[in-house]
């Protein structure tokens, strides 16, 4: 049985944070800042539970979404939010120096570091990627349908059959969890492992972000639970898909 490959988690939006610098301008908005655009409720949590599980390396930003979006590359309209789009273009050439540059390089530089030592199991060629996302149950009024959410870039053949796998686990893990692949939002969209992909081909680079619905969120063990439901599966689908 071949090694599984070494595998990074990361979560863009784990808190809701305001750096000192850019408190002012978010003055008033404490609201905007506690909902599911102020950061990804919960999503932090299941990244800790997942790296735990596979004693894997953790980055995440604990900067709001709504000073900078992290899941989107530079020169997006929506990088800024209507908050910070109102900076000078020198105030937002600092700010992503300050908040946005540091994640993704230092993501980037694990992403290298591991596919060139191979986390010591001599599967250098791989790199396996889980960015931890969490989405409001309903948005604009419509709700969601999905539970959890599995995105990746169907053009890519190890990412889409390593989410296959893992639906099927999750199914026999948990039968009543609706889990959809590229649901609420498509994977191959701009974000950060669509920046990751452009450096590292298919199949050295699987990049699968992972979406849970806040709902389960409503109560602190139905969330701890989704987190054993998703870390078991993870742990069957990697043991059946790098075996293969």
């Amino acid at each position: 049985m071949s090694p599984p490959p070494p595998f990074l988690f990361t979560c863009e939006h784990a808190s809701n944070r305001i750096p000192e610098l850019y408190q002012a301008i978010f003055q008033g908005r404490e609201v905007l800042l506690a909902s599911h655009r102020g950061y990804d409720i919960g999503a932090l949590e299941l990244a800790r539970r997942l790296a735990a599980e596979f004693g894997a390396p953790l980055i995440y930003s604990d900067i709001s979404r709504l000073v900078v979006e992290l899941n989107r590359s530079i020169g997006h309209p929506k990088l800024f939010s209507e908050v910070t789009a109102r900076l000078s273009p020198e105030e937002r050439q600092g700010l992503l120096d300050r908040c946005y540059r540091p994640h993704h390089r230092g993501v980037a530089r694990v992403v290298s570091g591991l596919l060139a030592q191979g986390g010591g199991n001599g599967r250098g060629d791989q790199l396996l990627h889980v960015a931890a996302h969490s989405f409001t149950p309903a948005l604009d009024g419509v709700p969601r349908n999905a539970d959890v959410g599995l995105l990746y870039d169907p053009a890519r053949p190890s990412e889409r059959a390593f989410c296959a796998v893992w639906r099927d686990r999750l199914a026999d893990v948990a039968p009543g969890l609706a889990v959809r692949r590229n649901s609420p939002y498509r994977g191959a969209s701009d974000g950060l492992t669509r920046i990751l992909r452009a450096h590292h081909p298919d199949p050295a680079y699987i990049g699968v972000e992972l979406e849970a619905n806040q709902r389960f969120y409503e109560h602190h063990e139905a969330w701890k639970h989704l987190g054993d439901v998703l870390a078991k599966s993870l742990r069957q689908a990697v043991a059946a898909f790098f075996s293969e």
